[in-house]
């Protein structure tokens, strides 16, 4: 009964983890349940205890065998055994006791179901260690050299510990540079001075003997120099190129490889990847132990060490073979049976050499028992056949190779038991949907019972594939649901009774986090909110719980750092130091989930460490640094900066950029300069904090390496020449007392003159105009000349132009005319040839002989150029023109002024288009002629059609006279809406239509203004508004009545349909009313509407009747004061028209923008206004037009000719365009000629070629 019990606990245990517990008072074989391990050490100190427990039933009873022969513990002196224990203990009155005591012990536990035994276990009896006598020597190594510093601590069969300490029992601070080898020994790879110290003391600390011992001190001295060697690196451990070893699976694996040079080398690693598990591999010592943690078979292969540094690399490689002690494929288990029926007991096991495997019975050799036929050997299976009761038995399997032993026991007990099910019944499950549900059934028996699982109706619940059946009775429910809730029955039998019990199941919602937090990267200092939405039973209580990396948050909350709320987590002021894995954690009684998101704080980079500079020569440096910590985001650039605390304090400039990936360069520095250097680490999210300043570094003083740049000769008076440069930055100095030699002579010349100076610019005076100079400046300190400096060519200052060009016209189109001029003779101008300026303006109009004053439009071409393009001209009209050349420092006499005609072109659409309506089939159509007509109209072109028709359809066109301004349709529909376009032609062609919608639709009543607005002018005014629906053509009066004692206006009839109404010849600065008259539906004409406006003022004052004005000395007074004026003026003009007597920049001086000063290379001259700037106004209030086919109107003139700004365009080839600005002149007549190409919003605009 105690083996079939035993057996079932087993498989139990192997398929669900459950534990059956034994009763005690049934029988159970031997099994051994402590014992002491493989290898035991024994220290002087210690006593001997060996151990060995075990269970059963019967009673049990210990032997033990020392070398395989009978050993009694409790025969030698000092032993202590105890009752029902094989333990002893042995204790000894010397230190060296136990050394008789060493071997193999094994022990064997009985009774009369069998015999089970322990693993071999071996004593190895160990004295205290002692570390031999021996003179240290000092080490004198020299600065930049490498050194090893032995240990050689006593040998043990514990591996100690080593420590390298000095004597005020600090430890050796350890890094790249300095590191303690496996073998206990100290490398440097190079020394420093401030390595220096005769106290490097090595302890090793034993832990078995509880003993720490130190060795001598080791002095170590460093002698200093100025010229480190550079040295590429050496491996100082392993010794050789490669090397082999053995490894052991199942054990670490410790590679290390320790280098010497100078730079400090770096190590790294290669091995073989593709079958290395993650996190098996890790790198300790600054990278230069790799460990490997469970080695596996096959991790055999290369693995192979680099050390690196600047000027090259040195490697070793390890040759690794894995060996293995023996280990189990399949262990043998205890079999309960019943008779008749045949044992089988699995043995498989491997290793590397391959192991020995051998079987015993109750602890004896197979071959030392007598013969059984039932009883055979088969593929490491030991076969017993027909079994009957007394052929119960422990049986050992041990597998056995050069690296270890491997034992199992295993027992076969041969019983016949009833079915017995260990279950209690009416156990009750609670689950969660969604979850597996195990319904227990633990049934023993011999035979070995049969388990099946019925519903309520008794029927089997296999059909369902969620249910499945285990060996050991169990039944799993899978992926429960709701319904899967209710009673079970499990029912177990064999040969001798059948029992059954029932369960009870229960199956709850299952929670679930709805919203949970999600992955995060977050800016230092910010807030992050994660949520965690939770659903479950409401039959279940629930919990919710926050954790930092696996740690619950209310272990170590803090107000200012967490607010934790119901369903929420707010971590405040995101530190480095907050980063890592947080968890929302939902649990009730039945389940529990988590949802887990990362946060990684990320920032500019932390400080650099501390600078180290290795002197090299004069202008050479080499700096290192630590790397700066990289907060998540990669290292992208060091920038390095210096300051010199003599010349700028407390400024640093840039000297270097390094790749993150680097922390040492080499930098070359400038003579005379008391360097201060500090690093900043750059990544995506800014700049670190500077580094701690380095050392000071002082260059010595050199000669100048650079002269002055930028060297210039230009006068600013016709007899001098200025010298110019850009002075040298300080850090260019090399040495104190600069000053800078300036050399000239006149092109041509071989004498030089010079002169020392310590500004930026020499005036050389009393020279000729216009002359070339070679000048040379050099830097000069208290050290020598700084190098032969290039020659620069300047010239002395220039005067006015004299050349004239000779010019000539070419027509090209209407609007477009090319200007040609031959080139001057460059002696004529003075200097250096700058451009030509060409200047022209409209005259008149070809079809109106009135003058006045128009803007003048200026082009600037460079001095390469031998022609204009004047383009945007006005078609139809006469314009003059004349080009003067230009030098840095003015303008030259203009050539002869050349007046041109341009050709007719299209004209412009008429002003307006009135229509009203005559009758069911007759419109009266009235227009103005095109404010400019570009040419001699030839007539106008109306078209019209019914409104909504394609054009192609009922299109009707007349051609009417140019006289004819007003023109009677008949025989059109009634009742139809029509479309209107009118356009006027010259010999060129139609010009743009104006289009107007009318009907012959009677209307008559009151027309409904949806809007209605007034623009007022000097003596016009306009008055726009939105026809509503429905009421088209209909017609009423609009009558300006001024106020006060003014000339009364006529009433005008308007079409309502035409949205716009012009009332012009009113008078200035005067206040009207505006009447608005029509019929309604009786015929009686009525006033339905209001508005005021006011016209603006003229030029002309009006004064007060009565005053002083009228009296007759005050207008002789004013008349004498007009005659004096007119004859200045007569005199000024004489004067002006007598060019010969004036130079063309005293002329230029009378204009009101002068061209006084120099011109420079840079430019083509600059746009000048020629006339006054007072200018006249089109209106003297402005609003924008209600219908964007309809431009804002006043006097004819208003838009022509007011140019109110400059407009100055260049070309794609640097040429200049500007235009003139002049004052309006008032017409004779009404102006029909001036041009709607200029205006103050259309301003002329030139195209240069």
């Amino acid at each position: 009964m105690a083996v079939l019990l035993s057996y079932l606990w087993t498989l139990l245990l192997w398929s669900l983890g459950l534990c059956i517990q034994i009763p005690e008072e049934l029988m159970q074989p031997p099994n051994i349940t402590e014992q002491s391990p493989e290898k035991l050490v024994v220290f002087p100190t210690d006593d001997i205890v060996l151990k060995c427990e075990a269970s059963g039933k019967p009673e049990v009873q210990f032997r033990w065998t020392k070398e395989n022969i009978h050993f009694s513990p409790e025969k030698e002196l000092g032993a202590t055994t105890h009752i029902n224990s094989g333990s002893f203990i042995i204790t000894g009155n010397t230190s060296n006791f136990a050394q008789r005591y060493q071997g193999t012990y094994r022990c064997f536990a009985s009774n009369r179901l069998g015999t089970a035994m322990s693993h071999e276990i071996h004593l190895v009896a160990e004295g205290a260690p002692k570390w031999p006598k021996e003179k240290v020597q000092p080490f004198e190594v020299e600065e930049g050299q490498s050194v090893v510093l032995p240990c050689n601590p006593p040998a043990s069969a514990v591996q100690p510990r080593i420590y390298w300490m000095n004597s005020r029992i600090f430890h050796i601070a350890q890094d790249e540079r300095v590191t303690m080898g496996q073998n206990g020994n100290l490398y440097f790879a190079n020394v420093l001075t401030n390595d220096s110290h005769s106290d490097y003391i090595c302890h090793a600390h034993f832990l078995g003997a509880r003993t720490i011992m130190q060795k001598e001190p080791i002095d170590l001295r460093v002698k200093p120099t100025n010229n480190m060697i550079y040295r590429r690196p050496r491996l100082l451990l392993p010794e050789g190129l490669t090397s082999r070893l053995v490894a052991l699976r199942g054990q670490p694996l410790v590679l290390e490889c320790i280098a010497e040079g100078f730079p400090t080398p770096t190590i790294k690693w290669s091995y073989p990847s593709n079958q290395m598990q993650a996190g098996r591999v890790t790198y300790q010592n600054f990278n230069k132990t790799l460990r490997l943690v469970r080695v596996e078979e096959e991790d055999d292969g290369e693995y192979r060490c680099w050390a690196e540094n600047t000027l090259g690399s040195a490697q070793h490689v390890y040759y690794v073979t894995v060996e293995a002690a023996p280990y189990w494929l399949q262990e043998p288990e205890s079999l309960v049976l019943a008779p008749g029926e045949t044992a089988r007991l699995n043995c498989q096991v491997q290793g590397r050499p391959r192991p020995m495997v051998t079987w015993r019975i109750n602890g004896v050799s197979l071959e030392n028992l007598t013969r059984d036929d039932k009883l055979r050997v088969q593929g490491g299976a030991l076969i017993l056949s027909n079994v009957q009761p007394n052929d119960t038995m422990v049986t050992q399997c041990e597998a056995r190779n050069k690296h270890g032993l491997l034992l199992a026991n295993a027992y076969i007990s041969v019983v016949q038991l009833p079915t017995k099910i260990l279950t209690p019944d009416n156990k009750t499950y609670r689950e969660v949907q969604g979850s597996t549900a195990y319904l227990l059934c633990n049934a023993f028996g011999v035979p070995m019972p049969s388990i099946q699982w019925l519903n309520r109706d008794q029927a089997t619940v296999l059909q369902d594939e969620r249910f499945v059946p285990y060996a050991n009775g169990t039944l799993a429910i899978r992926d429960l649901q709701t319904n899967d809730t209710g009673s079970y029955f499990c029912q177990a039998d064999n040969d001798q009774n059948r029992v059954s019990i029932k369960a009870h199941l229960q199956v709850k919602e299952a929670t679930q986090i709805k919203k949970g937090p999600e992955d995060r990267t977050v800016k230092k200092g910010s807030n992050v909110n994660f949520p965690c939405l939770v659903s479950f039973d409401p039959s279940l209580n629930i919990q919710i719980d926050w954790y930092w990396n696996d740690q619950n948050i209310k272990d170590f909350y803090k107000e200012d750092k967490y607010l934790i709320k119901e369903e929420e987590l707010t971590i405040i002021s995101l530190d480095y130091a907050d980063q890592g894995n947080y968890s929302c954690v939902a649990k009730t009684a039945l389940d529990s989930v988590e949802k887990k998101a990362t946060v990684l704080v990320v920032g500019s980079p932390g400080p650099v460490g501390q600078l180290e500079l290795y002197k090299q020569k004069d202008f050479h440096v080499q700096l290192s640094w630590s790397p700066a910590e990289e907060h998540n985001s990669p290292i992208e650039k060091y920038n390095i900066e210096f300051e010199d605390r003599t010349m700028e304090p407390g400024t640093w400039y840039p000297l270097a950029t390094v790749p993150g990936n680097e922390t040492s360069t080499r930098l070359k520095l400038s003579p005379f300069v008391h360097y201060n250097f500090r690093v900043i680490a750059n990544n995506k999210f800014g700049a670190s904090e500077p580094s701690p300043d380095s050392e000071p570094f002082i260059t010595p003083k050199s000669v100048p390496e650079k002269n002055p740049t930028n060297v210039k000769g230009e006068g600013n008076e016709t007899n001098n020449m200025v010298i110019t440069w850009k002075p040298l930055k300080w850090i260019d100095w090399n040495g104190p007392e600069l000053k800078y030699r300036v050399q000239w002579r006149q092109k041509n010349e071989s004498e030089w003159r010079e002169v020392m100076v310590r500004a930026s610019k020499y005036v050389v005076s009393n020279t000729p105009t216009f002359v070339p100079y070679e000048i040379k400046v050099q830097a000069i300190n208290e050290v020598g000349k700084g190098p032969d400096p290039h020659i620069v060519i300047g010239y002395s200052g220039e005067d006015v132009p004299q050349a004239i060009p000779i010019v000539a016209i070419e027509l090209l189109n209407a609007t477009t005319v090319r200007i040609k001029w031959e080139p001057v003779d460059l002696n004529e101008v003075r200097g250096h040839l700058r451009g030509y300026r060409v200047t022209y303006w409209w005259v008149n109009s070809r079809w109106s002989r009135s003058k006045r004053h128009t803007p003048k439009t200026i082009i600037d071409k460079p001095a390469s150029a031998m022609e204009a393009v004047l383009p945007d001209l006005r078609p139809y009209s006469i314009y003059s023109v004349h080009v003067q050349v230009f030098n840095s420092r003015s303008l030259g006499p203009p050539s002869e002024t050349i007046k041109f005609e341009t050709e007719e072109g299209v004209p412009d659409r008429p002003q307006s288009l009135n229509l009203r309506r005559l009758s069911d089939t007759a419109l009266q159509l009235s227009w103005r002629p095109p404010l400019n007509p570009n040419g001699e109209l030839k007539g106008y072109q109306l078209i019209y059609r019914p409104f909504n028709q394609e054009p192609e359809e009922n299109e009707m066109t007349e051609f009417l006279p140019p006289t004819t301004l007003m023109f009677n349709l008949s025989d059109l529909k009634p009742q139809t809406l029509y479309r209107f376009q009118l356009r006027a032609t010259t010999k060129v062609g139609p010009g743009e239509m104006i289009t107007q919608e009318g009907s012959t639709i009677l209307k008559s009543g009151i027309p409904t203004f949806g809007n209605i607005s007034a623009v007022t002018s000097e003596n016009a005014s306009t008055i726009y508004w939105f026809p509503e629906e429905g009421q088209h053509d209909v017609t009423f009066r609009i009558w300006f009545k001024p106020l006060g004692d003014k000339k009364n206006l006529e009433p005008q009839h308007v079409n309502y349909s035409q949205k716009y109404y012009i009332q012009e010849n009113l008078e200035p600065d005067t206040q009207y009313v505006i009447c608005f008259y029509a019929y309604n539906y009786t015929d009686e004409m009525v006033l339905f509407r209001k508005m005021e406006v006011k016209t603006s003022g003229s030029d002309r004052m009006r004064l007060p009747p009565g005053n002083f004005a009228t009296k007759s000395w005050f207008i002789i007074f004013i008349s004498i004061i007009v005659l004096i004026l007119l004859l200045l003026l007569i005199l000024c003009f004489v004067k002006r028209s007598k060019g010969g007597k004036y130079s063309v920049k005293d002329k230029e001086d009378t204009q009101v923008d002068s061209e006084a000063r120099p011109m420079k290379d840079e430019t083509f001259g600059e746009y000048r206004s020629l006339e006054s700037d007072n200018e006249e106004k089109g209106f003297g209030s402005s609003q924008p037009s209600l219908n964007g086919d309809i431009k804002p109107l006043g006097s004819d003139d208003s838009l022509a000719d007011y140019g109110g700004s400059v407009d100055v365009q260049f070309n794609e080839d640097g040429s200049f365009i500007g235009q003139y600005s002049g004052k309006k002149e008032k017409e004779a007549t009404g102006g029909n000629d001036s041009s709607g190409t200029t205006s103050p919003i259309n301003p002329t605009h030139v195209t240069l070629e």
